[in-house]
């Protein structure tokens, strides 16, 4: 998973699946005001609990725009990074399986494949509970994310997740304990806000 052998920064292509960059001009109270956003896919985002060993099932994998804040912030050259320096390690975030909405699906029927996908465990959709919907990103995209709840067991792992195509994505459980270490006050993680919600609501 960290095994980045060169990274560096360039310009953002026009046709970028993922992101759309946009400047909104808005009149609020009689005063011309902008603000800079990004268009970006909405999103599923599943809490995946192994009822049989009691461990909540999640996912690791490099993120390129968590690493770049940690250079950037750190004053690391981003024309080429220095690896020695900055490991790919401090990229490496721990989430829940998640995923975009970008077929022409129902969200519970994406959020079913994410399950399968990335931790390997085959359910039907009936057994994908709504949790919650809300929205990630208001500063920059505002875009919708909706969670789910899914109670496995050993029976329904049918292959060993870890994504598709040429995702690196490692799967890994922590027991309730170690879950609710990364929610407890003073707690330090490269987790995103939607899986610390997940936690919480988990245990509420």
């Amino acid at each position: 998973m960290d095994n980045v052998t060169k990274a560096w920064i360039g310009p953002l292509p026009p046709d970028s699946q993922y992101l759309k960059p946009y400047r909104m001009y808005y009149v609020q109270n009689g005063v011309e005001k902008n603000w800079d956003l990004l268009k970006v896919h909405d999103s599923v985002a599943i809490i995946i609990y192994n009822a049989e060993r009691k461990k909540l099932v999640f996912v690791r994998q490099f993120r390129p725009a968590v690493f770049h804040d940690i250079v950037y912030s750190s004053g690391g050259s981003l024309k080429e990074v220095d690896l020695e320096k900055f490991s790919p390690q401090l990229g490496i975030t721990t989430e829940m399986c998640a995923g975009i909405v970008d077929k022409k699906k129902s969200w519970v029927e994406i959020a079913r494949e994410e399950v399968l996908e990335e931790c390997g465990y085959d359910v039907c959709v009936d057994r994908l509970e709504e949790v919650l919907t809300y929205r990630a990103g208001v500063g920059s995209h505002g875009a919708t994310q909706k969670m789910y709840y899914c109670e496995v067991t050993d029976a329904d792992k049918s292959e060993s997740g870890g994504g598709v195509d040429d995702e690196v994505i490692e799967v890994m459980e922590h027991s309730l304990e170690e879950a609710k270490r990364m929610i407890c006050a003073g707690a330090t993680n490269n987790s995103p806000p939607g899986c610390l919600l997940g936690i919480l609501w988990f245990f509420m």
